[in-house]
């Protein structure tokens, strides 16, 4: 499938089709605090910030991004500025007459007293969507007359009860939802849309952006998409996550702009927002910029996600976890989650090696040239080998067109992945690791990971191995953070408290704990998780056991010591050993 988009404007900014991945990101000062905001602004700006996004939750707020506006202009910047709403159409109202885009959660512009009502009869169901389309008209009208875009941004989280109950809280509930919004729009005439499918679950936020593109294609409502995967932290994780879930996207030609979501300071994005971008496009010798797929990366056509079943090789394949190999000077390692490295047991053989009265383990390493030029006749051999390991290092296509012939051939060899660009840094590493093999991961494929450490700290190659196989959710060896990235809604240091929350619980291996901001957005991209720390005022947390708010108003100052407390007596901490 190839997605063609629609172009729309954002301001002066040219957004879709063949324009340039925009790069955007979002305040997260008090939005009343003027000096602050807009010096957080111009730093994102300078930066490579195209659009800043700046929360408006109330009137006032609203009102004030004139002020923001102005004083950015008076300093000789004059990039589009986005409104992010929630709950208030008022405000959304008053913030499209200054901005030049307004972003509304679909889920957050319904009906708020559904909540536990698990049933709607069809009648109940198409009332409901009136009342959304009456209340967004003001809207429409308003964003009409003054040239302003609106994002339909759907949230995992926060979809209607009216939503869920129909479809579940699924990608298929996402997708539906912003369908409906932009079919009210189209209804209305209304057309400079852009779209996004948020998730902290990198496998759902793609799935979800899948779904939609091909929906939109089926109906002619082909807008721009903004892509990003929400709460995904900071540091490593947030950054693997991050890249591999836009990247996975970008590579399938989807996707027109991107925010790169962590918990640290705004402008810290945009360098990693950049070098994905880089990789999915170029600049010509006119210092055009124009939208190209690396060729290793670009995926042209799907493969079933139906997990292939493989045979047991040692500890690699069958119902084994996925591994994680490292490749130092030629040899390889197999990888604890301690860090500790053991010789692979397994011979290594070239791909003319393979014998027909040769059972032993053996690992068989195949790149792009073998699988474009001979791959029937080397998957020939291995019918009766199901022990012999397949390590291909390749790029996309040719991966996918090596799972696809071995589903055809009904093989059960262990697969293990490892990326074909050889990296002479960690943040390479990282980067072209999450974009390939990454999205194949993300579609739940292969028995393990290769990593080539020749030129890195070992245990840096290890962790951020392990690190991608948790991001894609493949193997989980440590505590899954879900953490925003904060915004002026948040009134507690929120990059601290992941610190300590991490520091104390990083060790509590599979445990999925929420840090979040605010009750905006917080419980409902949380809700996965088994425990959350949530913003509930000024230096106020409330802590969260599953889906239920426990401990509500603890001082910021005891509060991860009071959550440490909860999950003693959850039964699930362990001491660090």
């Amino acid at each position: 499938m190839e997605y063609h988009s629609k172009v729309v404007s954002i301001g002066n900014l040219l957004l879709g089709g063949n324009q340039p991945i925009r790069l955007q990101s979002m305040t997260n000062t008090n939005t009343l605090d003027t000096r602050a905001t807009v010096e957080q602004s111009v730093r994102m700006i300078e930066a490579g910030c195209e659009m800043v996004r700046i929360t408006a939750p109330g009137l006032k707020e609203a009102a004030h991004l004139q002020v923001i506006k102005d004083e950015l202009k008076k300093r000789g910047y004059q990039v589009p500025l986005i409104a992010d709403i929630h709950f208030n159409p008022g405000a959304a109202e008053l913030a499209a007459r200054i901005v030049e885009k307004v972003r509304i959660n679909p889920g957050n512009y319904t009906d708020r007293n559904t909540r536990g009502r698990t049933a709607y009869t069809e009648s109940e169901y198409n009332f409901e969507l009136e009342r959304v389309a009456e209340r967004l008209a003001p809207l429409l009208n308003i964003c009409r007359e003054h040239g302003t875009a609106i994002r339909i941004g759907t949230n995992h989280g926060s979809l209607s009860q009216r939503i869920v109950s129909r479809y579940g809280d699924t990608a298929e509930g996402m997708v539906q939802s912003a369908l409906e919004f932009t079919r009210i729009c189209e209804s209305q005439g209304f057309r400079n849309l852009v779209l996004s499918m948020k998730s902290s679950n990198v496998r759902v936020m793609v799935n979800a952006y899948l779904i939609l593109a091909e929906k939109l294609m089926a109906e002619g409502l082909n807008y721009p998409l903004h892509l990003g995967v929400t709460e995904a932290g900071d540091g490593e994780d947030g950054r693997l996550k991050s890249i591999a879930g836009i990247g996975a996207l970008l590579a399938r030609g989807i996707g027109d702009t991107i925010r790169v979501s962590l918990t640290e300071e705004p402008e810290f994005e945009l360098p990693v927002a950049r070098a994905i971008t880089e990789r999915f496009q170029r600049t010509d010798e006119y210092g055009a910029v124009k939208r190209t797929v690396r060729p290793d990366l670009f995926i042209e056509n799907e493969i079933s996600k139906e997990k292939i079943p493989s045979e047991t090789s040692g500890v690699i394949g069958g119902k084994n976890l996925p591994v994680l190999i490292l490749k130092k000077n030629d040899r390889l390692f197999l990888a604890s989650e301690t860090g500790e490295l053991n010789l692979l047991p397994h011979s290594q053989v070239n791909s003319e090696e393979v014998h027909l009265n040769d059972d032993m383990p053996a690992l068989i390493s195949i790149g792009d040239d073998l699988i474009k030029r001979s791959l029937p006749q080397f998957l020939n051999k291995l019918k009766d080998k199901p022990r012999y390991i397949i390590m291909a290092e390749a790029g996309a296509p040719a991966l996918r067109q090596l799972i696809a012939e071995i589903r055809a051939r009904d093989l059960r060899n262990p697969l293990i992945l490892k990326s074909s660009v050889k990296a002479m840094n960690a943040e390479d590493l990282l980067l072209e690791n999450s974009l390939n093999p990454g999205n194949l991961l993300i579609d739940g494929f292969g028995d393990g990971l290769c990593i080539e450490s020749d030129e890195l700290i070992e245990n840096e190659a290890v962790r951020i191995g392990f690190g991608l196989l948790q991001a894609t959710r493949m193997r989980f060896t440590r505590t899954e953070f879900i953490a925003c990235p904060s915004c002026g809604r948040t009134l507690f240091n929120i990059q601290e408290a992941l610190r300590q929350v991490k520091e104390r619980t990083g060790h509590l291996k599979g445990l999925k704990i929420g840090v979040m901001g605010c009750i905006v957005n917080g419980p409902g991209e949380m809700a996965d998780a088994d425990y959350g720390y949530v913003g509930a005022g000024n230096g106020k947390v409330t802590l969260y056991k599953g889906k239920e708010p426990v401990r509500p108003g603890i001082p910021e100052n005891e509060a991860v010591e009071a959550l440490v407390q909860l999950i003693r007596e959850g039964g699930d901490w362990h001491e660090n050993t």
